[in-house]
């Protein structure tokens, strides 16, 4: 039986450009095919420290990811040990933090020194990344290009409280003030996130001075349409330089190879994207709730759950169909798509009705707790699901209101039309 490892594969290929304005390349890239990193670093500092704090971190990134490769090798052989092996890229980012931090104590000209970091690390069933700055990591699967990392910027945090519009981030002041660096101070914090690979990803890892030079996503994917796999970096290159090459540029493509199927994974995302709870969640947002959700399966005839049971969990069909019966009456069948149990997200009360399998079916099915315990660690996403929690509950209101409506308007209906007869028996 051949190993589904042994089908994963991924080509790489980069190119990184000193730009039309600055003195010096102050970009690193790293491109390890064997262990499947992938890292673009930035670097800042000037005379030559930028330089020395990128590359630092690129040499710290490949010394901790080989230090690594026995839990690597579990996660791939088992597929145990996820967490582990996102808090192990965490925890190489902050070491290329603390030595980049360390040399330019002990080099006083390099004080303040630092660095973006965005690193890939991909296996058979799933890619991670660890980030900090404004350099990118773009997912393209098919037509769709979704970025996965977000800019630790000054202009990012002016479009996130409401200060500028993104359409005007290319022609503001301080483009390129970063929030967060690797280096420049003893710690960092690291933004990760683990997601679910396909065949025929394509990954795109640039620093700002080529994705300052984007108008849009789309772009992307003319420049991918525009040439071979192989000289897309130095198309991506050209690109930015055409447009001013105001900062050097660096370019980064790899495409994954893998009997794992993209389409799953887009289903299920769009699953979730059609219920009205997640309605307001980015791509990135939705993964994270898939990573804390399970998927289950059922064969003809097998419960979800039971009427009366307490609801901690609710479910979407992702394949077959599903029956609800309230005692011995079906309220409804739900196929692809069709989402229950979310009122138990809210109230954790009883459920008021019993779910089984009408066939063969395949569930994603999402705890109150894990899903809490998300909205704990990412505000944002609590903020997004409390909200949709008060326009979901708000619509339901308004359909109670509604029936309540009908049903008094039914009544006196009724009642004059008991009364008519009355009269005509009278």
């Amino acid at each position: 039986m051949t190993n589904p490892a042994e089908l994963f594969t991924t080509e790489a290929s980069a190119a990184t450009h000193i730009g039309r304005v600055k003195r010096q390349n102050e970009d690193a890239f790293l491109v390890d095919k064997r262990l499947k990193l992938f890292v673009v670093a930035d670097g800042m500092g000037g005379h030559a420290a930028g330089e020395v704090a990128s590359e630092t971190a690129i040499d710290v990134m490949r010394e901790q990811v080989q230090a690594a490769e026995p839990l690597i090798e579990r996660f791939v052989e088992t597929g145990d040990g996820r967490e582990l092996l996102l808090e192990m890229f965490e925890e190489a980012v902050r070491n290329a933090g603390k030595a980049i931090y360390a040399r330019a104590q002990d080099e006083p000209e390099k004080r303040g020194m630092g660095t973006t970091v965005s690193a890939l690390l991909l296996t058979p069933s799933r890619g991670f990344i660890a980030h900090v700055g404004d350099s990118r990591i773009y997912l393209i699967r098919g037509q769709d290009v979704f970025q996965l990392t977000e800019d630790h910027s000054l202009i990012n945090e002016l479009i996130k409280r409401g200060r500028l519009k993104p359409e005007d981030a290319h022609n503001a002041p301080y483009k390129n003030a970063v929030t967060r660096a690797v280096g420049v101070h003893a710690d960092v914090q690291v933004d990760t996130l683990d997601f679910e690979v396909g065949d025929g990803d394509h990954f795109l890892l640039c620093s700002d001075g080529l994705s300052n030079h984007l108008r849009d996503d789309r772009e992307i994917l003319e420049v991918m349409d525009g040439a071979a796999f192989l000289a897309q970096p130095e198309a991506f290159v050209e690109l930015a330089n055409s447009r001013g090459g105001k900062d050097n540029i660096t370019s980064l493509m790899v495409q994954v190879a893998t009997p794992k199927s993209a389409g799953d994974t887009q289903i299920k995302v769009q699953a979730l994207r059609q219920m009205p709870l997640f309605q307001h969640l980015s791509y990135v947002e939705l993964t994270e709730v898939l990573n804390v959700s399970e998927l289950k399966f059922y064969d003809t005839g097998d419960p979800v759950f039971d009427e009366g049971s307490l609801g901690e969990s609710f479910y979407v069909v992702i394949e077959g169909r599903v029956g609800i019966r309230k005692g011995s009456v079906e309220l409804a069948r739900l196929g692809p798509g069709g989402h229950f149990g979310e009122m138990a997200i809210m109230d954790k009360g009883p459920r008021s009705a019993s779910v089984a399998a009408l066939m063969p079916s395949r569930l994603i099915r999402v705890g109150r707790k894990p899903l809490f315990g998300l909205m704990r660690k990412d505000k944002e996403i609590a903020v997004k699901l409390l909200w949709c929690f008060v326009q979901v509950l708000n619509q339901r209101l308004r359909m109670t209101n509604a029936d309540l409506q009908q049903a008094r308007t039914d009544q006196t209906e009724l009642e004059e039309l008991l009364g008519l007869e009355e009269i005509i028996d009278g």
